[in-house]
């Protein structure tokens, strides 16, 4: 019946996205196809065969050894701002981590080696390989799919870092399925984090939040295949040509440097602007007459959204509400809040399985918030593609978002 039930809830997602398709009769069903395959393989393969799973943990550990050593130089720079050691005890309320010192300037070290691996040509012959493999068996390009895939080790911004030099000749379909995956995805440097949370109320948590990473890249590329369908791959993605090239490594770390602090300020202030508008409206929202006994919100409002959907994915009958209240909160706000409603929940309010189900399905940067990093972003990498980036960005929210439920949904069928 799991079985049954989540291929339900994958046919409801995947025909929400063929409702909201902009044209219906172009979308690459090879692409689809091969994308929900490939999502459901990589699930069964790395949660019944623990080798696979292993492997994936020393992959993520070293994105953690790159965040440390970002880490090295903003607590250098910013002090305890920046991860060095507290001047003081911690009273346990609120959180020291502040994100435009701590996490964010991972960006300008991404950008910095990705633009030495350009200079040396190992970013073009990994590109080229993953197009070779990828054009082969999913269907698009090495640029995408090397952006997509990067997201399990870095961020939605980082990634696109990568193929900077590929976004202006990408396909219009093919920026949003990248923008879908950054969506669908989370960061490697946040992935131990929402482990430790949920390391209490769930088994083997970080191992699961691995698996609900990695299997989010395939689901978000079929979802954007579907949405905003995109022509099958050809060569012209294999090689590229960078004008006015670094003559040397040196140079080659400094402009990726300064493109990074362009790129950063862009992320920083796009995201102020996105939060304080979803502020506003929340306030707007709780001036008006309480609604059922309770002041309407962003997060209620998604959560009457997500109700069937949950149902859909697999989520038992009894914790429907409580997992829609929590998907809601994801949307309106973070998936960090959203686990850490989660691991606070007594043992009583959701069932073992419908807690597994929903660690999958708020997996993934699709909210307000992201939209803002995502757009200044990119738009700061490629502004002769700004206007393509900034109309797809809600519509990246809803794949990422359709990409993350897949997953629970997938996970629900074999649990």
């Amino acid at each position: 019946m799991n079985i049954l039930h989540g291929i339900f809830g994958l046919s409801c997602l995947l025909g929400l996205a063929f409702a909201l398709s902009e044209n219906r009769r172009a979308i690459p069903w090879r692409v689809v196809v091969a994308g929900v395959a490939m999502q459901a393989a990589l699930a069964l393969l790395l949660l019944k065969f623990p080798p696979a799973s292993a492997f994936m943990a020393t992959l993520a550990s070293a994105v953690g050894a790159l965040d440390k050593a970002t880490e090295a130089g903003t607590s250098f720079v910013f002090g305890y701002l920046g991860g060095a050691p507290l001047p003081f005890e911690p009273n346990g309320k609120g959180s020291p981590m502040v994100f435009a010192f701590h996490v964010f300037p991972l960006i300008l070290v991404i950008c910095a080696i990705s633009a030495l691996l350009f200079h040396w040509g190992l970013m073009q012959k990994v590109v080229g390989g993953m197009a070779f493999a990828l054009r082969r068996t999913v269907g698009v390009g090495g640029a995408l799919g090397t952006g997509a895939a990067v997201n399990f080790f870095v961020g939605m911004v980082e990634s696109p870092i990568l193929i900077r030099p590929y976004l202006v000749g990408m396909q219009r379909g093919e920026i949003f399925a990248l923008m879908s995956a950054g969506m669908a995805g989370i960061a490697g440097s946040v992935m131990v984090i929402y482990g430790h949370i949920l390391g209490a109320a769930i088994p083997e948590a970080f191992g699961h939040v691995l698996t609900a990473a990695l299997i989010s890249a395939p689901a978000a590329i079929a979802v954007a295949a579907i949405l905003i369908p995109f022509e099958p791959s050809d060569e012209r993605d294999a090689a590229i040509v960078i004008a006015d090239p670094p003559r040397n490594a040196l140079e080659a770390l400094a402009r990726g440097t300064s493109d990074g602090v362009v790129i950063l300020a862009h992320v920083l202030a796009h995201l102020i602007v996105l939060l304080a508008l979803v502020a506003l409206l929340n306030a707007m929202l709780g001036a008006l007459p309480d609604l059922w006994g309770a002041p309407l919100s962003l997060q209620r409002i998604f959560s009457w959204l997500f109700r069937p959907l949950a149902f859909a994915i697999g989520v038992d009958a009894p914790d429907v509400d409580t997992a829609a209240r929590l998907l809601g909160t994801k949307i309106a706000l973070n998936e960090f809040i959203a686990y850490i409603d989660l691991a606070a929940l007594p043992d009583s309010a959701l069932s073992p399985r419908s807690r597994l189900i929903l660690l999958y399905a708020l997996c993934g940067f699709a909210n307000f918030g992201s939209v803002g990093i995502l757009v200044g972003g990119l738009c700061a990498m490629a502004p002769e593609r700004k206007h393509d980036i900034v109309a797809l960005g809600f519509r990246a929210l809803v794949a990422g978002a359709l990409a993350s439920l897949m997953g629970g949904a997938v996970i629900g069928a074999l649990t």
